[in-house]
């Protein structure tokens, strides 16, 4: 009852929206939660209505649900809706993100650094260009909630020697309005005080800087 009463919270006190996409009529949908199987979602700026799976809404047609997630049909075009992704459009190309691009400023150190999530939870990143997973030290991993031990095993070399790690596949890597999904990171028992942004993420982008700027834009 507990666990109920707390998914309704989470949607009523939902600011914002989450998914949304814009067609070649300039309509626009977004999942804003989960009313059980039914995906709560905002046409045009309407009122939120629950929809259950093959009923439509202003012209949305819900045809598949989970926990986090509705496939919807837009003008005979699918995408996919998940809650806390990046706002999508809908287009002669099918769905893709509106956010690509970020824009960092390096610090006093000459470090790349910035604030982000990852499955939704908050972290702190620096991008590090030679490293080629994201990594990310056990205590944050333990406090995301990640379960990185039912990853792969794998073997790392650090300043201290050889260490136990696991290979793992984040749902989200956002930072700003910039959200990327199934991220291959490592997480590595050696408590980290900062999340590395490797060449896994940093691959999907063209990397440009000038000066103490570092522009990353989304290769699509």
């Amino acid at each position: 009852m507990l666990t109920s009463l707390r998914r309704v919270a989470c949607i009523l006190s939902w600011v914002g929206w989450v998914g949304s996409v814009g067609s070649a009529w300039g309509e626009t949908v977004a999942l804003q939660g989960m009313l059980g199987t039914r995906a709560l979602l905002i046409v045009d700026g309407n009122a939120p209505k629950g929809v259950a799976v093959g009923d439509s809404y202003l012209g949305v047609k819900v045809l598949s649900t989970t926990s986090d997630s509705a496939v919807v049909e837009v003008n005979g075009q699918r995408l996919t809706l998940r809650l806390g992704e990046s706002p999508g459009h809908v287009g002669a190309n099918g769905p893709r993100p509106v956010g690509g691009k970020i824009v960092l400023t390096a610090s006093s150190g000459g470090h790349f650094v910035t604030s982000g999530s990852i499955n939704g939870q908050t972290a702190q990143f620096m991008v590090d260009t030679g490293a080629t997973l994201v990594a990310i030290g056990s205590n944050d991993a333990d406090r995301m909630s990640i379960n990185y031990r039912d990853g792969q095993p794998i073997r790392t070399g650090t300043a201290n020697g050889v260490g136990l790690a696991w290979k793992i596949k984040l749902s989200s890597v956002r930072i700003a309005d910039v959200e990327l999904r199934d991220v291959d990171a490592v997480v590595t028992l050696q408590p980290m005080s900062q999340v590395l942004l490797g060449n896994s993420f940093l691959n999907r982008f063209q990397m440009r800087r000038d000066s103490d700027q570092m522009t990353l834009e989304r290769r699509y």
